[in-house]
């Protein structure tokens, strides 16, 4: 396993779709390890395989508070097939963009059909926290980032701030 470096707003990597797994190998065991042992260094609770520069359509998420085991999920190929009427407004952050967060509204609930890491096709309920953790990876492998979920006022004055940032990192010192 290895830590690997995040992938960073303004990266245009970030807005691009990500391809479908066709084969569940040893390179994807491989990344998938990576992906958890990064979220968890970030640390985080979900992340999604182009977060790392890997354009492929690869979820990890783990809920677990700190105090508690560890309880990875992995969702390959995953696609919402139903979501509630009700909505829930949870405030999201992004590994993607850090020490940035903002309350988004998404469905409370909603079933996921995916593989999971040994190549099974499942479906998942995904209620509350799970719910809104899925749907804002899903949107990572869609090219969407929670700050287009946003007013467009509150997503510009971050993406001009991140891109400032970048712009800064580049300059020779």
């Amino acid at each position: 396993m290895a830590v690997r470096p995040l992938v960073i707003l303004p990266d245009p990597l970030l807005k691009s779709v990500s391809e479908p797994v066709v084969r569940l190998g040893a390179a994807e065991a491989q990344l998938i390890a990576d992906m958890f042992e990064t979220m968890y260094k970030a640390p985080g609770i979900g992340l999604a395989a182009v977060q790392i520069g890997v354009p492929r359509r690869i979820v990890a998420i783990d809920l677990a508070k700190e105090d508690q085991p560890k309880a990875p999920l992995v969702f390959v190929n995953p696609e919402i097939v139903w979501s509630s009427d009700e909505t829930s407004d949870y405030e999201e952050g992004c590994l993607s963009i850090p020490d940035f967060y903002e309350t988004v509204t998404r469905p409370s609930s909603v079933r996921v059909r995916h593989l999971d890491e040994q190549g099974v096709e499942r479906e998942t309920l995904c209620d509350g926290l799970l719910a809104t953790c899925i749907q804002h990876e899903i949107d990572h492998m869609n090219g969407v980032l929670f700050i287009d979920r946003i007013s467009r006022l509150k997503r510009e004055r971050v993406i001009r701030k991140f891109a400032k940032a970048a712009r800064q990192a580049r300059e020779p010192v």
